[in-house]
C-alpha cells in the first residue's frame, strides 16, 4: 500500500532542489529524514516537511507498520517561472527568473 504528499509552486529551483531529492530515494524513513535534517541546503528542511507529511498520510490510511515505510518515489517537477527585469546600465534590462518546483513524495510499505 502506498500514500503520497505534494507540494506545488513552492519558490525552489528544480535543479538545486533534485540534488536533495537523489540522495532519499529509496531510503527507509529514519535514514531519509536523518539525511534531511543535517543537510545544509535550503530545500532540505521543505523536502523534510512533506516526507513528514507523506507519512503522516500512510498513517491516516492505516498502513501495516509506519516504521517500515520507505521512499518508493520521489521527483521534482518545474513549476511556472516568475520572470523579473533588473535595470542595467544605459538604459538596458536583465531578464530575472525565478523558477518554482512541484515535488511530489510516495512512499510504501516495505514487504
Amino acid at each position: 500500500m502506498e500514500a503520497q504528499a505534494s507540494l506545488r509552486s513552492v519558490r525552489l529551483s528544480p535543479r538545486k532542489t533534485r540534488l536533495i531529492v537523489d540522495m532519499v530515494r529509496g531510503l527507509n524513513i529514519q535514514n531519509a529524514l536523518n539525511i534531511l535534517n543535517f543537510s545544509p541546503r535550503p530545500s532540505a528542511r521543505i523536502v523534510a516537511t512533506l516526507l513528514k507529511s507523506a507519512v503522516a498520510n500512510a498513517e491516516q490510511k492505516g498502513l501495516s507498520d509506519v516504521d517500515r515505510l520507505f521512499v518508493k518515489t520521489i521527483f521534482v517537477d518545474g513549476g511556472t517561472v516568475l520572470k523579473r527585469f533588473l535595470p542595467r546600465a544605459q538604459g538596458r534590462a536583465s531578464k530575472i527568473r525565478k523558477p518554482t518546483s512541484h515535488i511530489t513524495v510516495v512512499v510504501a510499505d516495505k514487504r
